[in-house]
């Protein structure tokens, strides 16, 4: 029933969005339009399938839908990832002051870069890895990084390491898990499934920042009582 429900979901999705019909439709440029693809989603454009587009060319190197060996696949597709971040990166480096150069903006604000940039400063490699894994945010990370100002050298060496485990890690597991008969004839269900297990990072990251400002708003009261204790003058009698 939830296999049938999700083929159906993915039925009613735009064709773009489903990785089996790209990769089928580039024909002879597989590997040029996955590239192209990844460069997309890592730069500019958020809403593609990039996890499950990644899996897919796997399965078709495992299954020899696409010729090529799978070295040369991983290889270029993670290049193609690390460029777009590249792109992504220097477009808010570029457009970061811009936007912000209006004090009085309604949206942004030096408030914002200086946040970000004290945030990229404290979980920068970590989030610039995790960020990999997880839809729309792989986007917009690269283009906060650049805003914010981060170290380039400390950016690009944990871009350079985030794209190696996001672009060839998803397509060599496609490869290893492509021949697997529950895989082939469960690949639907499997799309949903690796979206879902990319927003696991998200959800935990959520989790603890609430439950440290939980924390925080406890301890705050208790801590402002007695400033203002400590400041209520003495009544002489």
């Amino acid at each position: 029933m939830i296999l049938a429900e999700t083929a159906t979901t993915l039925a009613l999705m735009p064709k773009w969005f489903n990785p089996e019909y790209l990769l089928t439709e580039f024909g002879a440029y597989v590997i040029l339009g996955l590239c192209l693809i990844i460069f997309i989603e890592s730069s500019v454009f958020p809403v593609l399938p990039g996890d499950s587009l990644l899996f897919t060319a796997g399965l078709f190197v495992a299954q020899g839908s696409i010729h090529a060996p799978l070295w040369l696949v991983c290889t270029l597709v993670t290049v193609a990832a690390l460029l777009g971040n590249v792109l992504g990166y220097a477009i808010g480096w570029k457009a970061g002051p811009a936007l912000f150069r209006r004090p009085d903006s309604r949206f942004f604000k030096q408030e914002y870069v200086d946040k970000t940039h004290a945030f990229l400063e404290k979980h920068g490699p970590k989030a610039v890895v995790l960020a990999r894994f997880v839809p729309f945010v792989r986007t917009f990370i690269t283009w906060i990084a650049g805003i914010g100002r981060m170290d380039p050298k400390k950016y690009f060496t944990y871009t350079v390491i985030g794209g190696i485990l996001w672009a060839g890690g998803i397509t060599a597991l496609g490869h290893l898990l492509g021949n697997i008969s529950f895989i082939k004839n469960n690949i639907e269900a499997i799309f949903i499934l690796i979206v879902l297990v990319s927003v696991v990072p998200i959800i935990i990251e959520w989790a603890k920042a609430r439950r440290e400002k939980k924390l925080a708003a406890t301890e705050t009261p208790a801590e402002s009582d007695a400033e203002v204790t400590q400041r209520i003058p003495r009544i002489e009698r």
